[in-house]
């Protein structure tokens, strides 16, 4: 991919409250990527019409994700902050890669059945070809790198396939075009015009769990609002959640091997240590041995010291919602001046007429 501008890419959907998982797990890993490549952070509001195509507070959210973004310090001079409704490009490549991609590809996606459940014949086109959207969100700016979780991993497996058969199926129009790179694949040499995009997996606690049943994800969904740390959470909220976060009657082991078979208890290691910025070892060194009535107020306070000041800039922000929508307005203009030049590609590829 050293041939391809370097070049990130990554988007939330605006459905629920942003919590702990989403600052954790994305957020907060933004960050150092802005040292490195130059990024796009999106909020992504046509995958939110996926499962439930009205939502009365679309905007609100967009905007509270957007806060989220400039809250945590990623810069819009630096980086690119926009919702992907204002750039019709995602749209047109997702459904020329509705023809890239196979049925069977799309069959396989777990969370389709998860989100699904069993009465799949009613869930809408869009639930099931999502993953294909993704794959155009990334891939219309050629993005070379991606963070992602470890429930996203087979997605971005997805957009990987898309770009290899895109580019094998087209490699000699490409080629002839001018456009694209060679890109080996395995003994072969194709001429590529999208990069096989890498994902960017580090650092603990990269899957938060709920608080109150460490075997399921933190979610924005869970109808128990004690199952998660909201990022608009205040001191008091952060701190009952946490005291009322389900565990288990031992003490905390002094080593990770301990954490094996409980996952509660791994998981509020695993928070405190991608707090605190180091791990889960460290973390056992100082509490192992420790009753969760010890390590619970110590957790309280780093939540508190580590988001109040992001839960206090987010509310700021959202008092000025005129200037959240004036960073996504010229955000939208910056990414549509990369997504339109690869449309014309992409359509010069397949033989479109264009002007």
């Amino acid at each position: 991919m050293s041939d391809f501008t370097p070049r990130v890419l990554s988007g939330i959907q605006p459905t629920g409250h942003l919590h702990l998982g989403n600052y954790l797990g994305a957020i907060r890993k933004f960050l150092p990527l802005q040292d490195s490549y130059p990024c796009l952070f999106c909020v992504v509001d046509l995958h939110a019409i996926t499962a439930q195509l009205v939502h009365d507070d679309l905007a609100a959210q967009t905007r509270s994700i957007a806060a989220a973004y400039l809250a945590a310090g990623i810069d819009p001079e630096r980086s690119i902050i926009f919702n992907q409704s204002r750039v019709s490009g995602h749209a047109e490549l997702a459904w020329i890669f509705n023809c890239v991609a196979r049925i069977g590809w799309m069959n396989r996606m777990t969370q389709f059945k998860d989100k699904a459940g069993k009465d799949r014949e009613n869930a809408s086109l869009g639930l099931l070809a999502y993953p294909s959207l993704m794959a155009a969100d990334i891939l219309v700016y050629r993005a070379t790198h991606v963070p992602v979780g470890e429930d996203q991993k087979q997605h971005l497996e997805l957009t990987r396939d898309i770009a290899i058969k895109f580019n094998n199926d087209l490699s000699k129009r490409i080629e002839a075009l001018g456009l694209g790179k060679p890109i080996a694949m395995g003994e072969e040499t194709v001429h590529g015009y999208f990069p096989i995009t890498e994902p960017i997996i580090e650092g603990p606690a990269t899957r938060v769990m709920s608080l109150k049943d460490g075997t399921k994800k933190m979610s924005k969904s869970d109808a128990s609002d004690l199952s998660r740390i909201n990022l608009t959470d205040d001191s008091e909220a952060i701190a009952r959640k946490i005291k009322k976060a389900k565990t288990d009657p031992d003490s905390l082991p002094s080593e990770e091997a301990g954490l094996q078979g409980r996952p509660e208890a791994d998981n509020l290691v695993g928070i405190y240590a991608a707090l605190a910025g180091t791990s889960k070892a460290t973390v056992l060194s100082d509490f192992g041995g420790k009753q969760f009535s010890e390590f619970k107020p110590a957790l309280v306070d780093l939540a508190v010291s580590a988001l109040g000041p992001v839960t206090a800039e987010m509310r700021r922000l959202m008092d000025d919602p005129g200037h959240i929508d004036a960073v996504l307005k010229a955000g939208g203009e910056k990414a549509n001046a990369i997504a339109e030049e690869t449309m014309r590609d992409v359509k010069s590829i397949l033989g479109m007429l264009q002007d």
